[in-house]
């Protein structure tokens, strides 16, 4: 049995194992749920979803155009997708592009 079981989200342990259809963390307790959809993380890790709110961290290049999304412009609504840039979007005064997560910091609503 190779089979590499996740760290508990709560404690960080690796000494977790498998019950049924739960994973369980021996040291703190927790149960949790296996996923096999992969989050997406903003820069300091903060997990996001559809319709989040988050600021970009960075000056950003826009491809094929002379503008540039400014740091700390506030994009809300955002849109999670498959591939290399995993957030859809409009930027204000730039318009409908995709960014990348590791670029854009989750706001506190």
């Amino acid at each position: 049995m190779t089979e590499t079981l996740p760290p508990c989200p709560d404690c960080a342990s690796t000494f977790t194992y498998e019950m049924d259809a739960l994973f369980v963390c021996p040291e703190c307790g927790h149960e949790w749920t296996p996923e096999t959809e992969t989050r997406v993380r903003d820069s300091v890790g903060n997990v996001l979803a559809d319709g989040d709110t988050v600021t970009v961290i960075k000056d950003l290049k826009v491809k094929g155009s002379s503008s540039v999304v400014k740091v700390g412009t506030k994009v809300r609504g955002i849109r999670l997708v498959e591939g290399d840039h995993d957030i859809d979007c409009k930027v204000p005064g730039i318009g409908q592009m995709g960014l990348k997560s590791e670029f854009v910091k989750k706001v506190a609503q």
